[in-house]
């Protein structure tokens, strides 16, 4: 910090004493006039003297920013003719450019990191991608102050060579017009008449000119991207969505409504893993084990505790009667309501425009769309161990089939994953009467989120019965006389842990193979790759949902749908980039666990100045009235400042309170906007407000109620 006041206080010095001396007299077309004969002189005497002392001015002077950059261009073509006034002046001024840049990136880029962070994270990234052509166009039309985009640009993630070069070779032609201008000093009766409206013209043409040619070279490898394919004539539908997820089904759903031909292929169930396998009915045995769970603690509420007999079966089978009674919503009948083709069949790539459908009864069909949307989701991920194989382990997918012919609860459960998937259910099984062991590799459950909530959650799921094993490495499975067995290490141990059922709940993995991806050799790694779009290497090809991430949640995956069906539908016109900037997430333990951009951890992580305001819930009324006050609210700002970086909520009902926050970030809305807004007494949120209200606390001007007491002392009299 020092250094920078330091270099801030001898610029300063610098231009003060530029001004206090009037050298800015020189600097004008009259004051050069005036004294080029003088200049003249003195470089028939010294020319080695006067060139280099005229270099370093020109250095100095672009260095500081300081005002009369074309009269010293003038000057180079006055005192040394075109080619050598053009040499010194376009070296000079690049020189002298880079300076004045690296001085506004060391000394304004981390201020302005700290207190933009998104903003400046989205330019880096367009900066990254395109900024030589930027800078380029910028640097060809002199309609815009050379100086200004010295500093602006200190302020990007642009390399310094990078810099340097592109800014000597695009103010060449601009230096060219006023040296050449310089050599004919005597006939210059002013600035502007150095660039006539023809000129500004040509420049602005000539500034084009890269976009021009960006457009061009884009149009070239669309070309070379689909070179040995035949582009059909004419097409079968405007759109084909494979997959009938969250993503697929948004996707349909938008392009039927602006009235184009879409095509929807499924292979499996109508809605995807969330309504058959995930979201759905874990939510649905969460509650059923939850309604256990409270009136094994009625005494919290006045009651008797009261040991609940339940048919497992019957769980099973609520779980089932709930995913049925939603199915409706993402049928084959009402999405055909809604204008959407629907087929049931497994689609595969014939080129990248058409997919042969093989159909569920056996026959096959092709079909060409102009546009084409993968959205093929996730699978559970099943790790490589020894034995796994023969283990009778189930997944969140299958789970649900095959615990649907148990009579009752697995004894001995093991959920191997600490991540949400693996927290709920273990969480949910522990309180239906199974002995559950959950087993971790890592330090801590919850590793995305604070260490606080995973402590915090870890507790929560101990007491509810959970073993929670943390560092402790799955080896291999065994079975011995007739038993099943995990073994794991812990402290350079093995240990064996029986099992009569295993939930594997180790991540999900995008589904990608199958499709013909790789006869179209799309590329793709954990994810299937596409741009800020959502093109793959075929921009008539898109991927929406869990197969593209970032984030594997059924709220983003209908998120990227929108993009996927506008993208696609009208891309010809105008795209847009998907916007990840506010993202919610919910685990469904018991006390949920909401969150929305970043926690604490990843702010130390970005080196972002932050202050945290946290609102217990032992202090709101309506959670003392349902004796469920444990948990927070945990939020992040800018510092000094009411902008909501991030928050973390830790309660009952946490996934609808953290939508609150959603919609302020996602508006720019600050806490002083949600301390002013009037919330329902008493509910829960109201802690909402009240962890606003803790802010406002803590940033009370002192000095003013200071004044205000004397004040009102003063009134009493």
């Amino acid at each position: 910090m020092f250094k920078k006041i330091t270099i801030v206080a001898v610029l300063a010095a610098l231009i003060a004493a530029f001004f206090y001396f009037d050298l800015n007299t020189y600097l004008t077309l009259e004051g050069l006039k005036g004294s080029i004969d003088d200049f003249r002189q003195w470089r028939d005497a010294s020319p080695v003297l006067v060139l280099g002392g005229f270099f370093l001015i020109y250095v100095t002077a672009t260095a500081l920013s300081l005002p009369g950059a074309a009269i010293l261009t003038l000057t180079a073509g006055a005192l040394f003719g075109l080619v050598e006034g053009l040499l010194l002046a376009s070296f000079a001024s690049s020189l002298g450019a880079l300076l004045a840049f690296l001085v506004s990136r060391y000394i304004l880029r981390d201020t302005i990191k700290r207190k933009f962070p998104d903003r400046l994270a989205s330019i880096d990234k367009g900066i990254e991608r395109e900024g030589a052509f930027y800078l380029f166009t910028l640097r060809l039309v002199p309609l815009f102050p050379f100086f200004l985009i010295n500093l602006l640009m200190g302020l990007t993630a642009i390399k310094s060579w990078t810099f340097y070069w592109v800014s000597q070779i695009g103010m060449l032609a601009g230096t060219f017009v006023y040296v050449n201008a310089g050599t004919q000093l005597s006939q210059l009766e002013s600035l502007q008449g150095i660039l006539s409206f023809d000129l500004i013209l040509s420049f602005v043409l000539l500034g084009i000119f890269p976009l021009i040619a960006k457009t061009i070279i884009s149009v070239i490898k669309k070309q070379r991207v689909y070179k040995g394919w035949k582009k059909p004539k004419h097409f079968d539908r405007n759109l084909i969505v494979i997959g009938a997820g969250a993503g697929g089904l948004v996707t349909s759903y938008i392009a039927a409504a602006v009235k184009a031909k879409v095509t929807l292929i499924e292979a499996g169930e109508m809605g995807g893993d969330c309504l058959n396998y995930g979201c759905v009915p874990s939510k649905a045995i969460i509650k059923s084990a939850k309604v256990i769970n409270q009136f094994q603690q009625a005494e919290k509420y006045g009651l008797d505790n009261t040991n609940v007999t339940f048919s497992f079966k019957k769980v099973m089978q609520r779980v089932h009667e709930v995913i049925a009674e939603i199915a409706p919503h993402d049928s084959v009948e009402r999405y055909t309501e809604l204008g959407v083709e629907v087929i049931k069949g497994y689609a595969v790539f014939v080129d990248p425009w058409t997919v042969e459908i093989s159909l569920n009864d056996g026959s096959k069909q092709r079909l060409s769309a102009r546009n084409i949307v993968i959205a093929t989701g996730a699978r559970p991920f099943v790790p490589p161990l020894p034995g796994i194989e023969n283990s009778a382990y189930v997944t969140s997918d299958t789970m649900w089939t095959e615990f649907a012919k148990l009579e009752e609860a697995p004894k001995k459960l093991v959920v191997l994953g600490g991540g949400p998937i693996g927290c709920e259910l273990a969480q949910a099984f522990a309180r239906l009467g199974s002995e559950v062991s959950q087993i971790e590799l890592a330090k801590r459950i919850m590793t995305k989120e604070d260490e606080e909530v995973s402590e915090f959650a870890m507790q929560s799921l101990r007491d509810s019965g959970v073993n929670v094993l943390t560092e402790h490495e799955a080896l291999r499975f065994e079975q011995r006389d007739g038993k099943k067995f995990i073994i794991v290490k812990h402290d350079k141990k093995e240990i064996s842990i029986e099992y009569d059922q295993l939930i594997c709940a180790v991540g999900r993995a995008a589904r990608l193979e199958g499709y013909g991806l790789d006869t179209l050799g799309i590329e793709s790694g954990r994810t299937i790759n596409t741009n800020e779009f959502l093109e793959t290497k075929y921009p008539n090809i898109l991927a929406a949902g869990d197969i593209v991430g970032p984030y594997q949640f059924t709220h983003v995956a209908s998120h990227q749908g929108w993009y996927a069906a506008v993208n696609s539908l009208f891309g010809q016109f105008k795209k847009f980039k998907v916007d990840y900037r506010v993202i919610p997430w919910v685990t469904f333990i018991d006390p949920e666990v909401a969150r929305v951009g970043i926690n604490e951890q990843e702010a130390i992580e970005q080196q972002i100045e932050y202050e945290v305001t946290r609102y217990d819930f032992e202090e709101l009324d309506r959670a003392i009235t349902e004796s469920a006050n444990k948990g927070y609210i945990k939020v992040i700002t800018s510092k000094g400042k009411d902008k909501i970086l991030g928050v973390t909520v830790v309660s009952e009902h946490a996934g609808d309170l953290i939508a609150e926050f959603v919609l302020a970030m996602k508006h720019g809305l600050g806490l002083e906007k949600i301390l002013g807004t009037i919330h329902s007494y008493p509910t829960w949120a109201e802690g909402n407000k009240y962890a606003a209200g803790e802010w406002k606390r803590a940033h009370a001007p002192e000095t003013i109620l200071k004044l205000l007491e004397k004040y009102h002392t003063f009134r009493r009299g």
